[in-house]
C-alpha cells in the first residue's frame, strides 16, 4: 500500500479546490536543483576572509537549503549573505546570487526542456508519476485547481506550458522579485478568502514543509508527496519524516495510485 494515512479523522468528501506545489509534486524538470545550489553557495562561502573547512561549509549549507525548501529561493540567497557577512565577506544583493543560480540551473535544465518541446521526451517522462492523470481525476470531480511554486514565475509558467499542463489550473503562482508581495502562505489564504471555502474544501499537494504547514493553519487537507525524483520511484524518506512534521494527513511517493486517493478524498469508497 503506497497511500499512508497519518491522519484518518479528515472530513473526506467536501473537496472544491486544490492547490498543487510545482517541482517535486508535479514537475521532475528541476530535478537535482540541489546539486547546483550547494556547490555554488559551498564556493562563495570559500572565498570568504574567515571560513571553516569546505566539509564544514557543506554540511551548514545543506542543513539550511533543506530547511529553506519549499519557501522562495530568495530566501537561501537572504541566508547565504548572512553566511557571507558572518564569515567577514562582502555580500551582493540576494537577487544577484539568485540569477546567478538561475544561470547555472539553466544549464543543468536546458536540455531537458528543448527536449519536452521537440517532442523528443514526452511530458510524462519529466513529470512525477500519475501527476497528469490526479490532475484529470480533479477536473472530472469539478475541482477548481492552482499551482504555486517558490521557483520564479516566468520559469514556473514557462515549464508548466512545456509539461502541457497550464490549462488545468485556474491560476498559476510563482515567486516574484519583490518577494514579499507573494509567498504559499498568501496564496492559500486568498483562496480560502475569495472562494469562502471551509478547510476541508480544499486540500493541497507538495512534497514541501511550507504548503503543509500553511494548509494545516487553514484546516485544509495536507497530501504529502514524498517523491524520490532521482529514481521516480518510491518514498523519500528525508522529505516523509519533514512533511509528517508539517503536518500532513497523508502520505503518498507519486500519483501512480490516483483512483484510491481520489476515492478516498472524495469519500467514494
Amino acid at each position: 500500500m503506497t497511500i499512508e494515512i497519518i491522519n484518518p479523522h479528515i472530513e473526506r468528501g467536501r473537496i472544491r479546490h486544490a492547490l498543487f506545489d510545482f517541482d517535486g509534486t508535479i514537475s521532475l524538470v528541476r530535478e537535482g536543483w540541489e546539486g547546483v545550489m550547494i556547490p555554488l553557495m559551498v564556493e562563495l562561502l570559500m572565498q570568504t576572509p574567515e571560513h571553516e573547512s569546505e566539509a564544514e561549509l557543506r554540511a551548514l549549507v545543506t542543513e539550511f537549503v533543506e530547511r529553506l525548501t519549499g519557501k522562495q529561493t530568495i530566501y537561501q540567497m537572504i541566508q547565504l549573505c548572512e553566511e557571507i557577512e558572518k564569515r567577514g565577506g562582502q555580500p551582493l544583493d540576494p537577487l544577484t546570487y539568485k540569477r546567478i543560480y538561475h544561470d547555472r540551473l539553466w544549464e543543468r535544465i536546458e536540455g531537458r526542456i528543448a527536449a519536452l518541446k521537440s517532442g523528443e521526451v514526452t511530458p510524462e517522462e519529466m513529470m512525477v508519476p500519475g501527476a497528469l492523470a490526479m490532475l484529470e481525476a480533479m477536473r472530472a470531480r469539478g475541482v477548481v485547481c492552482y499551482l504555486t511554486s517558490g521557483t520564479d514565475e516566468f520559469y514556473v509558467f514557462n515549464e508548466a506550458a512545456a509539461l502541457g499542463i497550464t490549462s488545468y489550473f485556474a491560476r498559476i503562482y510563482g515567486a516574484l522579485d519583490d518577494y514579499k508581495c507573494y509567498s504559499k502562505k498568501m496564496v492559500v489564504e486568498h483562496i480560502i478568502d475569495e472562494n469562502h471555502l471551509r478547510g476541508s474544501e480544499l486540500v493541497a499537494f507538495g512534497d514541501g514543509f511550507v504548503e503543509m504547514e500553511n494548509t494545516k493553519a487553514v484546516g485544509g487537507i495536507a497530501v504529502g508527496v514524498a517523491s524520490n525524483e532521482a529514481n521516480r520511484r518510491g518514498v523519500s524518506e528525508w522529505k516523509r519524516r519533514r512533511l509528517i512534521q508539517a503536518g500532513a494527513d497523508i502520505i503518498i511517493p507519486d500519483f501512480r495510485e490516483h483512483k484510491r486517493l481520489a476515492a478516498y478524498l472524495f469519500a467514494e469508497e
